[in-house]
């Protein structure tokens, strides 16, 4: 584990996030310190309940922490008005989640452009866009089809296509296997393994920490909403074996 935060490219001090559910206290985020070097491939490892999904909510601007902060090049986010906020999440962070959360009344190829009418991409360079990233992506038989007539690893393609179409700083994945089967879930986990070769900050959180061992940098394990365990699996960005 490094001594400082200071050389965190992505930053979290402090951090805490409680929420009431009924009478009771959840503590979802305990007091979590993390860094992330700009370029690695960090795994978030945790039961159902450990606070892994919360943590990167927050570190996604997806919600707001009860104290402490988090910074990326220096800026806090707590320190970003409600559009500038926003504009974060638009153009620099890349969401992939478990359900997918496709429009399951548009194609594939709409799914993947209107992520470019929130960034305000110009109307001109969308559709070509969404095309690209599809086909990079291996899905450029399947553009026209609805959500419902695609697999469940088809529609996960879908997902980080739209997730990516924006050309984000980061790509932050919740559980991006746990609706597939093992084949499907391995060639997901592979893709975005290589895309973070290509030089993407990438986060993922999983239950899986067989996967996150054949792949991620580096791994915090989660319990009860604080980072127990901390493991460096390969070298990451910049550093040498």
């Amino acid at each position: 584990m490094r001594d400082s935060l200071n050389d965190g490219w992505l930053r979290a001090a402090g951090l805490y996030r409680y929420y009431r559910r009924g009478p009771q206290e959840v503590r979802a985020v305990d007091g979590v310190d993390l860094h992330l070097p700009q370029g690695e491939f960090l795994g978030i490892v945790g039961a159902s309940g450990s606070g892994k999904s919360t943590l990167l909510n927050l570190l996604a601007g997806l919600d707001t922490p009860t104290s402490g902060q988090i910074e990326i090049e220096g800026v806090a986010l707590s320190s970003l008005d409600r559009r500038e906020l926003a504009a974060y999440r638009a153009r620099r962070v890349g969401m992939v989640f478990q359900a997918f959360n496709l429009i399951s009344h548009h194609t594939a190829l709409r799914n993947v452009e209107l992520a470019l009418y929130f960034n305000h991409t110009p109307v001109r360079e969308r559709r070509p866009r969404a095309v690209e990233i599809l086909e990079r992506l291996g899905l450029s038989d399947r553009m026209d089809h609805r959500p419902g007539d695609l697999s469940g690893g088809e529609q996960q393609r879908v997902a980080i296509a739209r997730a990516l179409v924006k050309k984000p700083d980061i790509l932050f994945a919740d559980e991006p296997t746990g609706n597939l089967d093992q084949d499907n879930a391995t060639q997901i986990v592979q893709l975005i393994a290589d895309l973070n070769r290509d030089g993407l900050t990438v986060i993922v959180a999983t239950h899986d920490l067989a996967m996150m061992q054949r792949h991620a940098h580096r791994i915090i394990r989660m319990n009860y909403g604080r980072l127990v365990e901390e493991t460096a699996v390969r070298p990451g960005p910049g550093e040498t074996s």
